[in-house]
């Protein structure tokens, strides 16, 4: 998967988890940034990661989302490997 289209998936994570007041709290609990962040930092390819990050920890959320976008859950961990940092944290 190309780094544009995990991008993508990742800002309808963030779609997703925005439009969800539990994971949103739990977003912003476990980032300790506010919302303010995570509008300033919407096209950083490696907060896009942390959101992906966030998502895949929570299976409930993973499968809610994934279930809201038509998508698989392999393919978020295809796009979470192509963004930073995710060719050493999902090597599985």
């Amino acid at each position: 998967m190309k780094q544009e289209q995990a991008e993508v998936i990742a800002l309808q994570a963030i779609t997703f988890i925005g439009s969800d007041e539990r994971a949103l709290h739990g977003l912003l609990a476990q980032s300790g940034a506010g919302v303010d962040d995570l509008k300033e930092q919407i096209s950083d390819p490696a907060f896009l990661a942390g959101i992906l990050d966030f998502l895949l920890s929570d299976e409930g959320a993973l499968l809610a989302f994934c279930d809201q976008a038509d998508l698989q859950p392999e393919l978020v961990i295809k796009a979470r490997r192509a963004l930073p940092g995710g060719e050493q944290l999902w090597d599985g």
